[in-house]
């Protein structure tokens, strides 16, 4: 978990997966630290009235879960990311059990970047959001030579 892990070794393929169930928990966390109060996450009555017709968890916090896997369990903590793209392609609700399955997609040793892909399904199976974003790695530490 949270592995240094070096650019050389990141293969395309390379896979990582997780579930979790989303709680009330989690999103009060998440509310609470980022201000995001729309009501469609935190208001019953609001949320009713919506086509879900239940509050959502907050989609960007759902995203987060991509970038924790990506993180923990494939690519490690050197790469820095310089662009993320997340669709959210259904709704999560609160109780819901994702799966986070996470890939190396694109590897470009002349930029020491790699593009990594990402998917959340629901306990149906249904695709709830999906995600390509870039890591880009530091160069190698010169050699120093010996005093």
């Amino acid at each position: 978990m949270y592995d240094l892990k070096p650019f050389d070794s990141l293969s395309v393929g390379d896979r990582a997966a997780m579930t979790k169930t989303v709680t009330e928990a989690d999103g009060a966390l998440y509310i609470a630290a980022t201000g995001d109060f729309g009501p469609v996450h935190v208001d019953d009555g609001y949320a009713a009235g919506t086509r879900f017709g239940r509050r959502l968890a907050p989609g960007i916090m759902v995203a987060g879960l991509c970038t924790s896997v990506l993180t923990a369990e494939l690519a490690g903590t050197i790469g820095v990311s310089i662009e993320d793209r997340f669709w959210f392609t259904g709704p999560v609700f609160y109780g819901d059990t994702l799966t986070v399955e996470v890939w190396i997609a694109e590897s470009h040793p002349d930029t020491r970047t790699i593009v990594w892909e990402g998917s959340c399904r629901n306990e149906e199976g249904l695709e709830v959001l999906k995600a390509r974003a870039t890591l880009k790695y530091p160069r190698p530490k010169p050699a120093q030579a010996a005093a």
